[in-house]
């Protein structure tokens, strides 16, 4: 693998905006300089964009499975803890049953990863993941603390709200918990409850948000929270999300995660299209591709407090990198309307994760560690063996499961 190397394309995406005709050079897995090649440079197609990788900043990676668990047709939830009774009696976690745990984590990696997303968040305690998160393909956030959520009806996660927010003080990690998912008296008083328990400032990475009320968005903004918004999954099991428009004029850092396949969208470009969509329904207005950029980029790095480390290309932090061969001529737009077949290379501490076949030589890969696999029609070299892990799950389920975030082309 190489150790130094550069990438020349015809824009890439900076902290102040496109720019044109730009080297990033990369060594070990830092991007140590921009404007200046090294002596083995990749000169992409001129036509091409280069954006940090996307960073999906709420999943559960355990759940990537479908079809997904939702309430009866034509009706919706009044709480989420409705939905958890329902998934744990669903067939569709039964037939899960059948696939052993790792290869449910490798199934939430390749959704993240065939979408352009070098990190994730598995919202998960750290007693159930550990041993799965550090053999993943993609960076799966480990430094952080966590709680199911505020009501009462939460799952024992983590040694409790004060414990885990007092720790994530102490160690300057992300608090995470599902806040406010629901609409009844409890529920909608989450930030109350997280107030009351001294457990609400910035280190809060509040989940859904649902019955925020302008008293909540407001505490929010002032305390420096993060809100995640999960559009996709809001709408599928209650027709509804949060204020959005209101909290991102409040200029509260907010950030677009995919929640996991049993409710949200199969991966983070359907959810910032889904996230458009929605945007213009409730509010007559077009939500602007660089919002969404930011949602999925720089927004999320500042939720895990890895502002310094990832979300944006800037000499000295980590070399994660998407190339994408664009659907329109602006940058930002371009990334909304991107495909999976779109994506020409994709980097995780300058290592190449997947991308197009032409690369390979480039970077010296073979059979050992990359595969190559074909995506609507387009041949990609990916890392690991998604087309593997594919035919296992079909054995352990007994007939040839479909997987929407895995959209390999069948052959043979």
């Amino acid at each position: 693998m190489l150790e130094s190397y550069s990438l020349t394309a015809g824009t890439a995406v900076l902290p102040d905006g496109p720019a044109h005709n730009l080297s990033l050079r990369i060594d070990g897995q830092r991007l140590t300089e921009i404007g200046r090649q090294s002596t083995r440079n990749l000169r992409l197609d001129p036509d091409l964009y280069l954006y940090p990788a996307l960073i999906n900043v709420h999943d559960h990676l355990r759940g990537t499975y479908l079809p997904r668990v939702g309430p009866a047709p034509g009706e919706y939830y009044l709480k989420c803890a409705n939905w958890e009774k329902d998934l744990r009696r669903s067939a569709v976690v039964k037939e899960r049953a059948n696939i052993s745990v790792g290869d449910c984590y490798l199934l939430g990696a390749y959704k993240n990863l065939l979408s352009g997303a070098a990190t994730v968040n598995d919202h998960f305690p750290h007693e159930e993941n550990t041993s799965y998160l550090s053999g993943l393909p993609v960076r799966a956030i480990e430094n952080y603390t966590l709680a199911h959520e505020t009501s009462s009806h939460a799952l024992p996660w983590g040694d409790g709200i004060p414990i885990e927010h007092a720790r994530a003080k102490a160690k300057d990690y992300p608090f995470i918990i599902h806040t406010e998912e629901g609409f009844d008296r409890e529920y909608q008083s989450g930030i109350e409850m997280l107030e009351d328990l001294d457990a609400l400032d910035e280190h809060d990475v509040l989940i859904h948000c649902l019955g925020f009320s302008e008293a909540d968005i407001e505490k929010v903004r002032r305390l420096g929270s993060t809100v995640v918004w999960c559009p996709g999954s809001n709408f599928f099991m209650f027709n509804v999300t949060c204020k959005i428009r209101r909290i991102l004029r409040a200029g509260i850092n907010c950030a677009l995660g995919t929640d996991s396949t049993h409710t949200g969208s199969v991966n983070l470009l359907e959810e910032m299209r889904f996230a458009r969509q929605v945007y213009r329904r409730m509010y007559g207005e077009i939500l602007d591709g660089k919002t969404l950029f930011d949602l999925v980029t720089i927004n999320p790095a500042r939720a895990f407090r890895m502002e310094r480390e990832i979300g944006s290309i800037e000499a000295g932090k980590t070399a994660d990198i998407l190339v994408l061969r664009p659907r329109h001529e602006d940058p930002y737009e371009a990334l909304v309307q991107a495909q999976i077949e779109d994506i020409e290379l994709l980097t995780l501490e300058g290592s190449p994760l997947f991308g197009s076949v032409q690369y390979r030589d480039f970077f010296r890969l073979n059979g050992r560690t990359h595969t190559d696999v074909s995506i609507m029609g387009a041949r990609k070299f990916v890392k690991g063996d998604p087309a593997g892990l594919l035919a296992r799950v079909r054995e352990s389920v007994g007939y040839a499961k479909k997987l929407d975030f895995i959209p390999l082309d069948e052959e043979g």
